[in-house]
């Protein structure tokens, strides 16, 4: 064999080693990447999950407290509630 045919076949699987070797770091480092996204994407899920139970939770406070106003303004309606007594003059109260 000569000696630009044995350098080549060394060149070639040089090559053919560096490319293979490139492309199963590059694999490996992409499902690392991806790996990554996918929990920040659980962690974005969950926080949009306790949204929506908190706006949920909200809107039944909410409710409670308009049907507690409107029982108290309809009570207050039927029933109003007694006024204080207007205070004496000063001339009034310091007579012993």
């Amino acid at each position: 064999m000569s000696d630009a045919v044995l350098v080549a076949v060394i060149s070639l699987a040089g090559t053919l080693l560096g490319t293979f070797g490139g492309i199963l770091t590059s694999g490996k480092l992409t499902a690392y990447r991806i790996e990554q996204l996918e929990k920040k994407v659980e962690k974005h899920n969950s926080l949009v999950e306790r949204t929506f139970i908190l706006e949920e939770k909200m809107k039944v406070a909410n409710h409670r407290i308009n049907d507690l106003e409107t029982a108290r303004a309809d009570s207050e309606r039927r029933m109003p509630l007694p006024r204080p007594a207007k205070p004496k003059a000063n001339a009034e109260r310091m007579k012993i």
